[in-house]
């Protein structure tokens, strides 16, 4: 079992910046992948940014050049900075971690979900 404890969200302006943090703890293997989602209201959940344990990154093309991810392996935390925050950036922000590579695998693990809201 892994839990993932998120902290970070709040109110922002338009072209403000807000730094989001996620500790994991538990079953952990190794070689994983941990990321970031986000869900709008009235929209689907979407890939926000992901990062491996080797280190290998992915952004949603909205994102590019704006939010950076970053990991800790020995700490197993991720974080999300994000600058020039959009109205449209406003959403619930989930920390994910995949031990893709389990025997056992039973699909990815959850954080609680943390509110970004960014005014205009």
């Amino acid at each position: 079992q892994v839990q993932l404890v998120e902290s970070g969200g709040g109110l922002v302006q338009a072209g403000g910046s807000l730094r989001l943090s996620c500790a994991a703890s538990g079953r952990i293997l190794s070689i994983n992948v941990m990321g970031w989602y986000r869900q709008a209201a009235g929209k689907q959940r979407e890939l926000v940014a992901s990062i491996t344990s080797g280190g290998t990154t992915n952004y949603a093309d909205s994102v590019k050049g704006r939010f950076t991810i970053s990991r800790d392996n020995a700490k197993n935390t991720v974080s999300l900075q994000m600058n020039s925050l959009k109205p449209e950036d406003t959403a619930v922000y989930y920390c994910s971690l995949d031990n893709y590579a389990s025997a056992w695998y039973k699909g990815a693990y959850w954080g609680q979900g943390t509110q970004v809201t960014v005014s205009s």
